[in-house]
């Protein structure tokens, strides 16, 4: 799809009920964008929190990832400053393990529309094995490896495990994500941010 600008490109994208007939929960297409954007953040899927709050990462994966980040929750919910589209903007469902995972589709019909409108974006944050698979070209097999390769994208992209508290243990056994990793993507992070022209709220 091809829109005139990124207002139209959201109001669309929020009114989307593609997948309508298999949302157990309906839909609820949850994104945050504006043109002034500096960062944006590629996740997996809504949960189930946030499919009723409505604000993206609002439960205790946001938690972990503002503080991989280095930001306060008043600058992460600042569009100006972070731009939020997932994979599949809308929650899935529950599997027999987790969630379930996002929907295909949304993807293809939606984020290059409204990447279109993103020209301030400095980094691009890939979280979790389906925007890694979608985005990143020849990456590794799997997750671990392509974070082991963030040097690879970095600093115009970074690859990063899904900050839930379910990968509290691959936290645990890859160490070195938290002591490289992290402390890289912060600094890019914050100097995109430090750029961006109408930057509001204190850096940690």
């Amino acid at each position: 799809m091809v829109f005139s600008d990124l207002e139209t490109a959201l109001v669309t994208a929020r009114e989307c009920h593609l997948c309508q007939h298999w949302l157990a929960n309906g839909p609820h297409p949850i994104i945050q964008a504006s043109t002034d954007s500096r960062v944006l953040i590629i996740g997996q899927a809504p949960g189930r929190r946030v499919h009723e709050s409505g604000l993206p990462f609002n439960d205790p994966s946001g938690d972990r990832l503002r503080e991989w980040l280095g930001v306060t929750r008043e600058q992460f919910y600042q569009p100006d400053l972070f731009a939020i589209m997932p994979m599949g903007f809308c929650y899935p469902g529950k599997g027999k393990s987790g969630d379930l995972p996002p929907a295909r589709i949304c993807a293809p019909v939606w984020h290059q529309a409204i990447k279109a409108h993103l020209p301030n974006v400095a980094v691009t944050l890939l979280i979790g094995q389906y925007a890694q698979q979608y985005y990143l070209a020849n990456k590794p097999k799997t997750l671990t490896e392509t974070v082991k390769q963030w040097q690879q994208w970095a600093p115009h992209a970074f690859s990063l495990p899904h900050p839930s508290p379910r990968n509290t243990r691959w936290l645990r056994r890859n160490p070195w994500f938290e002591e490289q990793v992290v402390p890289a993507m912060r600094h890019r992070v914050q100097q995109a941010l430090r750029d961006a022209p109408r930057c509001k709220g204190r850096l940690k």
